[in-house]
């Protein structure tokens, strides 16, 4: 009946799951054919075991062709790097013609597989050859044909089964830590709440509203605003960048969220998020503001799981995870206004952040304090980088025109006119600075001093329309028709749908 056979046939299976590490990724309907791999056997990570009475070697040289496809595209799902396979029968005899060919490790593409005859025609010394292949211990005692029978099968059946069950519940449950995504949805609601906020006090779009509701704005934090390095995350330009990060927000924060747990996610989220404006701060003056550097750093905690549980994490997400970070990081590098050094200090961020708290119920403190030293000697060098070494890039006449736009709302006209004169006596390049200063001027009734600043302006940027129409303006007041019409003329060619260019054209025409 071959009860032993099928009885060292599941007795290997049991010692490879409960002793070594070894859990089942493929059984046959008829569980005649067994594929088990282990994260901690580098010489053979997959092992194939087959209950089979060899007969013919045409019969093995074809079986082991057939091995190689298979094995061959588990490498593809979960390895992707050059695997051994050791490929077992279990059977009564050996074949019965020439088989030295299976003696050999047969190849194909990045896929090696060692055959193995478990016989139970010399159980003995067969299994102690299988020990030192595998350089393992296999403790599988058969009782004679005797004494066995379905029943006995059945059980040590239901054993090794039970092993494997036993570890793909494990497996489970690190994805089961926190019943509910909870820091997610607060997140979620936090930022359609300022989004809405925004929307009725002046616009997501408009750059003043931005710095006013926190958008990582560099001069206001060189100046002392820190907390701007965690605001951004909270605040929003327009509706489709809020969707889509909230949308993003949903599905892999949710993910990182039952994975590390509520408390462990909120310290990813935020320092992510940190990082990611603390990234964007040392290499680009532009304001922006988004939650896409901390939800970058949800990828990136799920890279750190990667490095735990590396089977499960290509077993469950891995490549979609690895395809969405490279197609997101080509898309931000390719696509003009998108901070893409937001998103990779997010994404370090998080890796680091996740190194840090570690996964639940499974601390490893050695490699947390180093993940914390590691992180907080990087996090206080970048930030001397930044306030000490990044002062001039983070202004510039785009960020200047704006400080200098918030003190004037704030009332403090002085101080942005200060601003300004310093900067464009550094700087002669800086059309926005001069035409702010001229705009200051004729709230001083100074039309001459006016006057030269937008001619100046004009001179750094003769497409500035704004200046050309404050410059007609000007030229009315003074008497200069001509030279009033030519500047409206100017500003009209530049800016067509404006109507008060036209409306201020027309007028001149009549006093010529």
């Amino acid at each position: 009946m071959g009860f032993k056979e099928d009885y060292l046939f599941w007795g290997t299976i049991r010692e490879l799951t409960a002793r070594h590490d070894y859990r089942m990724i493929t059984v046959t309907e008829n569980h005649q054919e067994i594929w088990l791999e282990s994260d901690t056997n580098k010489e053979f990570p997959v092992v194939r075991l087959i209950r089979h009475d060899l007969d013919w070697a045409n019969w093995l040289k074809r079986d082991i062709e057939r091995t190689l496809q298979n094995g061959e595209r588990i490498r593809q799902k979960l390895y992707k790097k050059p695997i051994s396979i050791l490929s077992i029968y279990v059977s009564k005899f050996a074949p019965v013609d020439d088989y030295d060919f299976s003696l050999q490790a047969a190849s194909y593409k990045k896929t090696k597989v060692n055959t193995f005859i478990l016989t139970c025609e010399a159980f003995h010394q067969s299994l102690q050859d299988l020990e030192q292949v595998l350089k393992k211990t296999l403790s599988v005692h058969v009782p004679n044909e005797a004494d066995l029978d379905e029943e006995k099968v059945l059980t040590l059946k239901k054993e090794a089964i039970s092993e494997s069950v036993k570890k793909a519940k494990a497996e489970q449950k690190v994805f089961q830590n926190a019943n509910k995504p909870v820091f997610t949805y607060i997140f979620m609601a936090i930022q359609i709440a300022v989004f809405i906020l925004m929307e009725f006090n002046g616009g997501s779009t408009n750059s003043m509203n931005l710095i006013e509701f926190g958008a990582k704005y560099s001069p206001l934090i060189i100046q002392g605003e820190w907390w701007r390095f965690f605001s951004p995350m909270i605040v929003h330009i327009g509706f489709l960048h809020l969707l889509m990060n909230t949308f993003s927000l949903y599905l892999i924060g949710a993910e990182v969220e039952r994975i590390y747990g509520n408390v462990r996610f909120l310290f990813i989220y935020v320092f992510a998020g940190f990082a990611g404006t603390l990234g964007s701060f040392i290499l680009t003056p532009n304001l922006s503001a988004g939650a896409s550097g901390a939800i970058f750093g949800c990828f990136g905690a799920l890279l750190y799981f990667g490095i735990v549980y590396p089977k499960l994490f290509m077993r469950s997400m891995g490549s979609s995870v690895i395809v969405l970070i490279i197609i997101n990081l080509i898309y931000g590098f390719s696509v003009s206004g998108i901070d893409n050094a937001g998103h990779i200090g997010g994404l370090i961020g998080g890796f680091l952040a996740a190194g840090v708290v570690h996964l639940p119920k499974s601390k490893i403190i050695w490699r947390q304090l180093v993940f914390l030293l590691g992180t907080a000697a990087l996090t206080y060098t970048l930030l001397q980088y930044g306030y000490h070494h990044q002062n001039s890039a983070a202004i510039n006449d785009n960020t200047m025109g704006l400080l200098a736009q918030k003190y004037i709302n704030e009332e403090k006209e002085a101080k942005a006119e200060e601003m300004l004169i310093d900067y464009v006596g550094d700087n002669q390049d800086a059309p926005i600075s001069l035409f702010m200063l001229g705009n200051l001027a004729i709230e001083q009734n100074d039309i001459n001093q006016a006057k030269d600043y937008y001619e100046k302006s004009i001179k750094a940027n003769p497409e500035l329309h704004q200046a050309h129409y404050n410059l007609a303006l000007i030229q009315m007041k003074l008497g200069a028709y001509a030279q009033a019409k030519e500047q409206a003329e100017k500003a009209v060619e530049l800016a067509p749908d404006n109507k008060s260019y036209a409306k201020l054209l027309k007028k001149i025409e009549t006093q010529l």
